[in-house]
Parts: C-alpha cells; structure tokens; sequence
C-alpha cells in the first residue's frame, strides 16, 4: 500500500493525493510529528522535514513535484501529461509558477491574518500588496487557459491538478478570480471533481481547533518553515522585521541541512 506524508492543508501535498485518485491509486496518510520535528521514519523519507513524501515499499520519494513525475512514470494510465514535449513544458511551467510564487503569496496571507505575524498598518500593507500579485497571477492563469477547458487542454491533468490547491486557497481567503472570466468557471469545474473536492474538504476539516495554532506559534511549539520563496516574499513585501523577529524567536526556521 502506498503511503503519503502530508498535512491536509498543504497544497504540495493536495495535488499529490489528487493525482493519485485521478490514477486510481489507493493509498494511506499518515501526518507526520510536526510539532518534534518529525520520527525518524519521516526524516528518512523526507530529509528537509517537509511534506508531502511518498513511500512504495522500499521507494521513498519526496518534493511534490518529483512525487508526481514518480506517480506518472509507475502509473502512466491515465495520463496526467499532455501529448508532446512543447505541452508537457507549458503544464509543468505553470506548477512551477504555482509552486514557488502563487504558494508564496497565500502562504504569507495564512502567516499575517492567522499566525499574526504582522499587525497594524504594516499588515494592511503586506495583504494590500498580497490581493495585488493574486490578481496579477490569476490574469496570467486566465491567459494560459484560453478557451481550453481544463490546463492541460481537453482533459484534467498535470496543470489543473497544480493550480486548483493555489486559486482555491487564494479564493478561500477573499482574493477569487473575476467571477465572469474563465479562470472563475474552470475553478467551479475543478472543485466539482471529486479528487479536488476530497482533498479541499480534507484540508476544511484538518482547521478544527485551528485557533490555538498562533499561540503555539508565538511559544515556539510550531515553528513555520521560511524556504526560498516564501522567505523572497516576506523580504520583497515589508516582512524583513517578520522574518529578523521569528529568528530571535525562534518561532521560524529554514530547511534542515544534511548530514
């Protein structure tokens, strides 16, 4: 039985899960001690202690993206990428944008309205600047579905799969897509698919209790992971007073380093 590392609200780990249902793939989860630092089962299978990582037997996979090259090259029926290297490019081009820019910006929404790490002033700023790239990205997602029905054209797949965890994020904390453009009516298709729709209410019911998390954040309990782009954002964005302060605090942390 194949079994995935995740947490339900981490859209990396919902368009895995998603793949692996449109491949009907049956698999368990487990969730992964965040809180320590994770068991030495996890850190073996993810080494940067970030979900989602994937286990088949004595294969362990981590990376979301190197997840789903993995699902499609051991379940290559259906396929989840297009016909020809030229669209296999475009798709993977838009996961990429969503991976490590669109994720950025709802990540930091999550981190400003519900871990408060911003307040005041400085945190209107920082979501006024947040709605603007949302709107900037979904036109550049509109564009790139065209008249098509789903990303990766005229069937679900790779790009759907990535972008539906990122504009149903953004959309959940009050930045949707214009309702009558099309990225709006592809995203009312894709909640409507039942792999999407399980993950999304997975990720709902994984918020019970979720006004605790601040506090635990606060007494350094939970320590956020700052990568890459999420730490560019804070910079970019007026956060450089938020990432200097969890430092001191010790309320954030970077990836793991090997050994």
């Amino acid at each position: 039985m194949i079994m995935v590392y995740e947490h339900p609200l981490s859209p990396y780990a919902q368009k895995v899960k998603i793949a692996l249902v449109e491949k009907g793939v049956e698999f368990t989860t487990q969730l992964p001690d965040l809180f320590g630092g994770g068991d030495a089962e996890f850190r073996s299978a993810s080494p940067r202690r970030e979900v989602p990582a994937l286990v088949d037997g004595d294969t362990t996979v981590f990376d979301s993206t190197i997840i789903l090259e993995y699902i499609e090259d051991r379940w290559p029926t259906p396929p989840l990428l297009p016909e020809g290297a030229a669209a296999r490019a475009r798709v993977r081009q838009i996961e990429e944008i969503c991976d490590t820019y669109y994720e950025a910006i709802t990540w930091a929404i999550a981190e400003i309205r519900i871990f408060q790490r911003a307040t005041g002033a400085a945190a209107e700023q920082m979501l006024a600047r947040a709605t603007e790239q949302i709107a900037g990205v979904n036109t550049y997602l509109e564009r790139q579905l065209g008249d098509a029905e789903w990303f990766t054209g005229a069937r679900f797949g790779w790009g759907d799969l990535a972008a539906a965890p990122m504009v149903h994020g953004a959309a959940m904390s009050g930045n949707a897509p214009a309702a009558d453009g099309r990225l709006a009516a592809w995203l009312e298709r894709v909640r409507a698919r039942p792999s999407v729709a399980t993950a999304f209410a997975q990720a709902l019911e994984s918020m019970t209790g979720f006004e605790m998390v601040p506090e635990l954040v606060r007494s350094g309990v939970f320590v956020r992971e700052y990568r890459d782009h999420r730490l560019e954002w804070m910079m970019r964005t007026g956060g450089a007073d938020v990432v200097l302060e969890g430092i001191r605090q010790r309320t954030i942390r970077f990836s793991d380093e090997f050994s």
